[in-house]
């Protein structure tokens, strides 16, 4: 099938954040046209989905599509960190999110995608964007190739989203502003194993995490059997660790390091090659401008301790989305969308980098990520949380300005996380808590870093937040006279 030589919105990549856009935008009648280099189903890293990620899909139409596919739940998390253990149930301490998924990417990802297509969106997989051509520095045509052809086509558009993953074409070939996190610029090295010995306490499900000293190991159970075993280490230590060693050999060390890991494979079975990867921790100084939106990986990655790549892409596909479709009704002006969005995915990324960097830092200085000299440690009023977090917008020229800016909620989400880690590790005074005021206030304070803040009111941004209801758009905060 040939592509058409025009479409109202061009997606490009057909990832998590693409194919999101993409079903979001056709369930709301918006001719979408997307486009990836590859052919579907392919292999992704990135396997373990944070609960908020399912009440995306529920928006979308399609939780019960992926509930019922055979994924394997997920329940939380088991930390063996610095020398101490403890797990995390997502459910424990209330809040909105009760479990998600570990997934094999290529078959989460295509799944997803299938779905946008039967909303009606027109995809198109083996179809690489050559080149973008502008007008009045605003994209407006995609030169694409499909594999097997010699001759390239041109599709016109009136707005991209380009969720071209790492490649990011708009960010990395015209806009030029990507930027690497220092603190995270790091390199992870993974296998599948079988057959693996798993911890007598970790719930079925669970994600493992445990801390080495230059870095840190996961474990992630799959629904056939194989586990996901990956070590995160930075570029540095990693060269290093390196030096006179193959890779296999440092992957084999770097095991030792950690005894709930080396337990895990004492008697499994490495069943695949050493895959690696590394400088994905970045961020970019615009995320969306005069007829574009960069979403998902296109836009920024965070380092993976928390899991929040699925999240991110779900989530600014789902903003995107929002935004597109209101400057299509015209109920917000294209520059209005293009505000809201670049502050509400901004600062999505910089309440998760907040909560990684003070989860590093309050549970010891790991290595390379201790940055103690850039924090401010203090507490917040709990009543200030909201308005701190309004604050963590866009507009920052670089990431160490990002470090500067959110340093003021240091104070209190290393108390937060020290307080409900200190719950999780005693059982007796966590079933004491459960129901209490002080539960509901952990509750509510968690569910603003790792949910949906958009969808409320009470997040509005500049007046703005999204709507679900009727349809999907950006809707004005109501003023009160």
């Amino acid at each position: 099938m040939s592509l058409p030589h025009r479409t109202k919105v061009l997606v490009i990549g057909g990832g998590p954040a693409g194919a999101t856009t993409a079903g979001f935008l056709a369930r709301e009648g918006v001719e979408v046209t997307l486009v990836d280099r590859e052919v579907f189903p392919r292999y992704h890293i990135g396997e373990s989905l944070l609960p908020s990620c399912l009440e995306i899909l529920g928006l979308m139409g399609a939780r019960k599509l992926f509930d019922s596919y055979g994924f394997q739940r997920k329940p939380g998390a088991y930390f063996n960190w610095k020398g101490e253990t403890w797990t995390l149930d997502f459910g424990e301490l209330g809040g909105s999110f009760r479990y998600s998924y570990q997934v094999r990417r290529e078959e989460f990802d295509h799944l997803l995608l299938r779905h946008a297509r039967t909303q009606g969106a027109y995809v198109y997989e083996g179809v690489s964007v050559q080149q973008l051509e502008f007008e009045d520095g605003r994209p407006r045509r995609a030169v694409c190739l499909s594999k097997g052809s010699d001759a390239p086509s041109t599709i016109e558009f009136d707005y991209l989203v380009d969720a071209s993953g790492r490649n990011g074409i708009m960010s990395t070939h015209y806009l030029d502003n990507r930027q690497y996190h220092d603190i995270f610029r790091n390199i992870a090295a993974w296998g599948y194993w079988e057959n693996v010995t798993w911890p007598e306490d970790c719930a079925e499900g669970a994600i493992i995490v445990s801390s080495i000293p230059d870095g840190w190991w996961w474990g992630i159970p799959l629904s056939d059997g194989r586990v996901s075993v990956g070590v995160v280490l930075h570029r540095d230590a990693f060269a290093q660790a390196r030096k006179k060693r193959s890779l296999e050999q440092f992957y084999d060390d770097a095991i030792a390091m950690s005894p709930v890991i080396a337990s895990l494979t004492q008697h499994a079975r490495l069943v695949t090659p050493i895959k690696t990867e590394q400088d994905y921790s970045y961020t970019s100084d615009q995320f969306a401008g005069k007829g574009f939106f960069l979403a998902g990986d296109s836009a920024c990655f965070l380092d993976p301790l928390l899991s929040t790549g699925v999240h991110l892409a779900m989530y600014s596909g789902m903003l995107s989305a929002a935004s597109i479709a209101s400057i299509l009704r015209e109920e917000v002006t294209e520059e209005e969308a293009a505000a809201y969005y670049g502050s509400s995915y901004h600062q999505a990324y910089l309440r998760f980098l907040v909560f990684v960097q003070t989860f590093y830092e309050a549970h010891g200085k790991l290595g390379y990520y201790s940055k103690a000299d850039e924090l401010s440690h203090y507490t917040v009023k709990t009543g200030d949380i909201r308005r701190a977090f309004l604050n963590l917008v866009s507009g920052l020229e670089d990431i160490a300005d990002a470090e500067q800016a959110t340093s003021h909620l240091m104070g209190e989400m290393a108390r937060r996380v020290d307080e409900n880690l200190a719950l999780r590790k005693d059982k007796d005074a966590l079933g004491s808590t459960v129901g209490s005021k002080q539960a509901e206030d952990n509750a509510r304070f968690f569910d603003a870093i790792e949910g949906l803040p958009c969808l409320s009111a009470d997040m509005a941004l500049d007046g703005l937040y999204v709507a679900t209801q009727p349809r999907l758009g950006l809707k004005r905060v109501a003023v009160t006279v």
